[in-house]
């Protein structure tokens, strides 16, 4: 994936469903999804256990399916193992861009993807890739 289709992910995104999403403050998920809330992202927290409660102000969907309205990209921080099913559920809802985080490497899960026609990021954060593409509204590389 180059810069250019990087930054024209970023920009085109609006709605993202981050799977793997935690209330534990120490974890990356729960520090990427406060950043892209100030970053101006809708961000949609997924997590089963979590189900109902609420995250960052955002109400916390069970899987990608229970979301009511579209979504643009989804977030994973699962495990390579939860790659393929996640995959899945992202082409069911018609998600445009499938975002693994770094470590997350399933290629199986990635060729699924982009055979059903969305752009596809492998092992990257978009918390890093922001500020690095000068994407970043303001200075939040502290969150």
């Amino acid at each position: 994936m180059n810069t250019t289709e990087l930054i024209n992910i970023l920009k085109s995104v609006h709605k993202i469903a981050l799977v793997g999403a935690s209330k534990d403050v120490t974890k990356p998920s729960n520090k990427v999804m406060k950043y892209l809330l100030s970053q101006g992202y809708d961000v949609t927290p997924i997590n089963p256990v979590l189900k109902d409660q609420e995250l960052h102000g955002k109400k916390v969907y069970g899987t990608l399916k229970d979301i009511p309205y579209k979504i643009d990209m989804v977030d994973v921080f699962r495990n390579s193992d939860a790659a393929l099913e996640v995959a899945k559920e992202a082409i069911d809802i018609k998600a445009s861009v499938l975002w693994f985080q770094l470590g997350v490497i399933n290629q199986e899960a990635e060729n699924l993807a982009k055979n059903a026609g969305l752009k596809v990021v492998v092992d990257r954060c978009p918390k890093i890739e922001i500020p690095k593409l000068g994407l970043e509204k303001s200075n939040n590389s502290n969150l």
